[in-house]
């Protein structure tokens, strides 16, 4: 909790030196990884543009394109088939979280939205985790970056991973 509060107040001192028309960045077959490392806890939070995972950002306009909602929705929210601590570690996953975005009716179909699921893993030995692979490229081909984000008691880092090297080390 106190890493998680430190990082808090970190983001909140910088805050003011931000242009005020600052907005969250969206990039077509980007995503972003946070990993955040407290005690015996892992807090993983995944953003994904909604074209990554179903071809298409907007409500869904057909059976077909709910059917490919729905099951996008189903596979991030099988948290083995998108994250894995190591095994040393000896992390049990509790229910992950999935958010799919809530259109309006007046959004147009040129507009950017992005599904988002978290995970959460409790660890035995959190000092044996040194990486979390991943299984989000195999699972979306559309994926072609992951920029991560790591804090926990050994420190922060940066890492952009790709299909080629999917898995956050540290």
């Amino acid at each position: 909790m106190r890493t998680f509060l430190l990082l808090a107040s970190l983001v909140t001192l910088a805050a003011p030196t931000l242009p005020a028309h600052a907005g969250k960045a969206h990039v077509h077959g980007e995503g972003k990884l946070e990993v955040i490392i407290d005690r015996d806890a892992i807090t993983i939070n995944l953003e994904l543009p909604m074209d990554v995972a179903v071809g298409f950002e907007r409500a869904p306009k057909s059976e077909k394109e709910k059917a490919a909602l729905s099951a996008a929705q189903k596979l991030l929210g099988d948290t083995a088939a998108m994250v894995v601590p190591t095994a040393a570690a000896g992390c049990t996953a509790l229910p992950a979280k999935v958010t799919l975005p809530s259109f309006s009716a007046t959004q147009g179909d040129d507009a950017h939205a992005d599904i988002d699921a978290s995970y959460v893993f409790r660890c035995a030995s959190p000092t044996a985790l040194k990486t979390i692979e991943t299984g989000i490229f195999k699972n979306f081909k559309r994926l072609y970056r992951l920029e991560a984000q790591r804090v926990g008691p050994t420190g922060q880092g940066k890492q952009r991973l790709t299909p080629k090297s999917p898995a956050l080390n540290w």
